[in-house]
């Protein structure tokens, strides 16, 4: 069955398909499909007609509109123009527009509809959103294949469609490239590995603060504000053409544009102004140099998020071997410019097809059957500061309908005595198998289950479950076995590797053994970094009291050196027994065997011979 790719994106949709080697995009004229939908009574109008009812930018319910209600899945329901509609209906909406304009494109003749999609998603949705977006495109008639960061998309669309694509793989294998996708709704960015022919995420940062719309909208104030100066008009008394305004946020999104190649662009919009003045016209000239200094904060901010990003893996700029920008917003002169001071002309690549490679990358992923992979280990932090990796960097992940083998683990509670057994999962900042112990650690989730106090240490077991759902959801699941407590989390925030050699060169990857041997760390962090993390001044840590194993060195000292020794059912372990970290801890924390006050209390003069 044909899959599609499908860039749902915050701005503007599209599809796209692979055929006979080369990708085919389902465009309107040239341009995408606005993510914008109307309901006017019991008429439901989405794309390019929907946009025309808008006034502003703004993302979120305007009136009777909704611009991409993608953002808005959170929420249960939002009130367009009186009316409480649920945000996966209008998603569900603007799906069916897409794709029936898709279907009905006369300059292709689909031999089937369009039924089955790799789907793209910002960096930053999160997984009750990936849920609600799949019910959405369900209702739609479409099932969402898997689901796939915007930026991979991007990277993996750019890289196969080179003239030799796997020669190009080979090039760069242990090179970090960066995806700079700076559209209209959202600015995403990932710090991507290539790893044995993989693209591996290494880190991922995304916000809807700085999109292209959040420019223009400033650019059609700045413009107003001017215009209403020049006029005389006092602000609070003027009056605005609805359509006038609309005018004016297309003509500032076109000055956006043109001012890339330009150093001054003419904006006039005739009868702007309602209140009866002689001119109520506006007639400005804006140049690139007003332009950079509208939205010159905020393109300083994403280039400077860019940076934060890449220092946050321990690595430099100079580390990075290609920077790929893509989006529309990327063309612009500030942003090339701040791009090419960090990384040099010669590591840039601007996309040429800004509104398309998203979409375009999805289709060959979809094509190549290019199957996500955990990049990194889902660790237990164990006692003694131990790591044991769960579920191991190239793991799998479940396509539709799927949910992958649950992984078990027992777990044995070293110290009972606080009532509470800590799972703590976590995952290395370092992408692979191949993690040091002294790697940095990222905390995923806490589970705290009560236990028996009373038991014996190294008796209490827990049970720990973990699964992903195709919606790239990890369900964890603790449950004490004696005291039948139990804790839960869902983690939405992983990150995946892409598979691209498979299908340039159709070996397979169905054994499970290569599977989880993949992924591979191969190149290490750059000399004269450490990537070992740091506490932080005035910070605590949380000690875990579980074990992987049955080990009584794993059990604090104090724990293990009863007062009382012939106490029923308790097991003494003599002193000579414990290790040099077991006896300091036994002679800093186990009260005296005499007075029982705590070690240091200056009340106890038991040894001084008073």
């Amino acid at each position: 069955m044909e899959v599609f790719g499908f860039d749902f994106g915050t701005t503007n949709s599209l599809i796209s398909q692979v055929i006979g080697g080369q990708t085919v995009v389902f465009d309107q004229g040239g341009e995408p499909y606005p993510s914008v939908v109307c309901y006017e009574g019991d008429s439901v109008i989405c794309g390019s007609e929907a946009k025309k009812r808008l006034a502003t930018h703004e993302i979120g319910v305007i009136g009777n509109v909704v611009r991409s209600p993608k953002m808005l899945l959170d929420r249960e329901h939002v009130h367009v123009d009186g009316v409480p509609r649920r945000p996966r209906n209008m998603v569900a909406d603007i799906v069916k527009h897409v794709v029936m304009a898709t279907e009905e494109d006369r300059r292709y003749k689909l031999e089937r509809g369009v039924s089955r999609a790799v789907v793209t998603i910002p960096v930053d949705m999160d997984g009750k959103q990936r849920r609600e977006l799949r019910k959405a495109f369900h209702q739609a008639g479409l099932v969402i294949e898997q689901f796939v960061h915007e930026p991979m998309a991007a990277l993996y669309g750019y890289l196969r469609t080179k003239d030799d694509p796997a020669n190009e793989i080979r090039r760069l294998e242990g090179h970090y490239l960066l995806v700079f996708d700076w559209g209209g709704g959202t600015l995403d960015l990932t710090l991507c590995q290539v790893q044995s022919g993989m693209l591996v995420q290494v880190r991922n940062d995304g916000t809807n603060e700085l999109g292209g719309d959040v420019m223009d909208e400033a650019i059609r104030r700045e413009v107003e504000k001017r215009a209403v100066e020049a006029s005389g008009l006092d602000p609070d008394d003027v009056d605005i053409d609805p359509g006038a305004s609309l005018r004016l946020l297309t003509r500032a999104e076109e000055a956006k544009i043109k001012l890339s190649t330009r150093e001054q662009e003419p904006i006039y919009i005739p009868g702007y102004f309602r209140n009866g003045i002689s001119d109520p016209d506006i007639d400005i000239l804006l140049t690139r140099k007003d332009l950079e200094e509208i939205i010159g904060q905020k393109v300083r901010q994403g280039v400077k998020r860019a940076k934060a990003l890449i220092e946050l893996a321990d690595l430099t700029t100079s580390d990075i071997s290609l920077c790929l920008a893509t989006g529309g917003v990327v063309n612009m002169p500030a942003i090339k410019s701040g791009l090419y001071e960090m990384f040099g002309a010669t590591r840039v690549e601007i996309s040429e097809r800004g509104f398309s490679i998203i979409s375009e990358g999805a289709a060959w992923i979809a094509h190549d059957k290019a199957r996500l992979r955990l990049a990194k280990n889902i660790e237990v932090h164990a006692a003694r500061n131990q790591h044991f990796p769960v579920i191991g960097a190239g793991y799998e992940m479940p396509t539709a309908g799927e949910v992958s083998e649950a992984e078990m683990l027992t777990l044995y509670c070293t110290d009972p005595r606080d009532g509470v057994g800590k799972v703590s999962l976590l995952s290395p900042t370092r992408h692979g198998r191949h993690v040091q112990a002294n790697d940095a650690r990222q905390s995923l989730a806490c589970l705290n289950v009560k236990v028996e106090p009373s038991m014996a240490k190294l008796f209490e077991r827990i049970m720990l479950r973990l699964e992903v759902d195709d919606n790239l959801i990890l369900h964890a699941s603790a449950k004490s076995a004696i005291r039948g407590d139990s804790d839960s989390a869902d983690i939405h925030s992983l990150e995946f590797g892409l598979d691209i050699m498979q299908g340039i060169t159709g070996r397979s990857m169905s054994d499970s053994t290569q599977q989880s041997s993949r992924v591979e760390s191969l190149a290490k962090k750059p000399e004269g970094r450490s990537s070992q993390s740091e506490q932080p001044v005035g910070g605590v840590l949380l000690r875990p009291n579980v074990a992987t194993r049955d080990d009584s060195s794993l059990v604090p000292g104090e724990a293990l050196v009863k007062k009382e020794l012939g106490r029923a059912g308790g097991h003494f372990h003599h002193v000579d027994e414990l290790s040099d970290l077991q006896r300091k801890e036994r002679a800093s924390y186990a009260p005296c065997s005499y007075c029982s006050r705590r070690a240091g209390d200056p009340q106890c003069r038991c040894l001084s011979g008073n």
